[in-house]
């Protein structure tokens, strides 16, 4: 990693990186629009709601092969990146970096608590801000140091899962594998309806998930996955810094690991989607979504070399400038499009349609963050948490 003083120039190097960034921001839609559209129980079986054949599943596996938990590792690794990014940054500035990072990393929960309670409690924001918080001590390890210990946080759920699932079986995990009709029902009438009547359902969730399920389960993916980062960067990977054969292995790895989650994928097929199953059927994803973020990372960072300046490049990266903004953009035209203060979609749109809303929506994404970079230096929620992080009106 080079270590020269002064700003980054706009390199290639940054071109790549706000790319690959763009991509993942992206990316993250074809999953988590499931999640707006029906109920929630759906990302762990998709069996139990919605019709689930013909083009509707088709539409099911390509998602869960290359998209479920790819972008969002990308993403995170990313965020992971940005820590020491940021920190390095301020200090070659002569800045107090850790105090800047502390309450950039509050502003960001906050933020995060906003999306979730207000919008949607589907928000990863809250759980970035406290990896962030509790993570920061190793900003300055060496690399190896970092995978060392993300690789020790990536063993913590899959090892706890499938100990469940030898020792208490499908019983670990019945009640949300398959929940009641009445329960699925309740979610998508509760969604249906107003903004007020929906809080019954969206502050518990998001209680639940920024709780127990940060502390069981998201803390140790999402904390390993941006240790991880934090050691990529270092590494040069992030900044287009190897060499294009390392960059092509990643791809190759990332082949394998769609071969790993189409293997998961027959054997909870050949299970007849049992809950007994299910708690090893996560682990071929979680451990195939690694290698296949690597591939994206890959791909990437080798076609933004080779084409620096190309539209597809230059429209990525201006989606990845504006990656904050984007994320929240998602949310509010996709609550408005499927919840009750809206247009009252959910629970009503098949996965293909939703499929079908997802890239008519990446078109108008791509071109608002292309038109506004055109007049603006950043997004509107990027300058809104700079502007919070430093105390005084950021410059627009």
């Amino acid at each position: 990693m080079s270590d020269s003083p002064g700003p980054t120039p706009p390199s290639e190097r940054i071109v790549s990186l706000d790319a690959l960034r763009g991509v993942a921001v992206l990316g993250i839609l074809v999953i988590n629009i499931r999640v707006f559209s029906m109920p929630e129980t759906t990302l762990l079986n998709p069996t139990v709601y919605g019709d689930f054949s013909g083009v509707n599943y088709w539409a099911w596996l390509v998602g869960h092969v290359l998209a479920e938990q790819k972008f969002i590792t990308v993403f995170s690794a990313l965020f992971g990146a940005g820590i020491v990014l940021f920190i390095e940054s301020k200090e070659r500035k002569g800045q107090p970096a850790m105090r800047l990072h502390y309450r950039r990393t509050i502003w960001l929960i906050v933020i995060g608590l906003a999306h979730a309670y207000l919008l949607w409690y589907g928000d990863i924001l809250v759980a970035y801000g406290f990896c962030g918080l509790a993570l920061v001590f190793a900003h300055d390890w060496e690399p190896r140091a970092l995978a060392g210990l993300a690789l020790v946080f990536l063993l913590v759920t899959p090892l706890l899962e499938v100990f469940a699932g030898l020792t208490v079986g499908g019983e670990a995990i019945a009640s949300q594998w398959q929940p009641a009709e009445s329960i699925l029902r309740a979610e998508v009438e509760t969604y249906r309806s107003g903004w007020i009547a929906q809080l019954d359902h969206r502050v518990p969730t998001a209680f639940e998930r920024q709780t127990v399920g940060f502390l069981g389960g998201t803390f140790w993916r999402v904390g390993g996955t941006v240790l991880l980062g934090m050691g990529l960067y270092k590494w040069g990977v992030f900044t287009a810094e190897r060499s294009s054969a390392f960059y092509r292995r990643l791809v190759a790895g990332g082949v394998v690991g769609v071969g790993i989650v189409l293997a998961g994928v027959w054997y909870v097929e050949s299970n007849d989607w049992s809950a007994d199953a299910a708690l090893f059927w996560r682990q071929f994803n979680y451990v195939g979504s690694l290698l296949v973020a690597g591939g994206y990372v890959g791909v990437v960072t080798l076609y933004a070399r080779w084409r620096p300046d190309g539209p597809a490049t230059r429209a990525f990266a201006a989606v990845g400038r504006t990656a904050f903004t984007n994320y929240l953009l998602q949310t509010v035209v996709a609550t408005t499009v499927f919840y009750g203060h809206g247009l009252g979609l959910f629970g009503s749109v098949s996965r293909i349609e939703a499929l079908g809303m997802v890239v008519a929506f990446w078109a108008v994404q791509v071109v608002l963050s292309v038109l506004w970079l055109r007049r603006y230096r950043f997004g509107p929620v990027e300058w809104l948490w700079r502007t919070l992080t430093y105390g005084e009106r950021q410059p627009m």
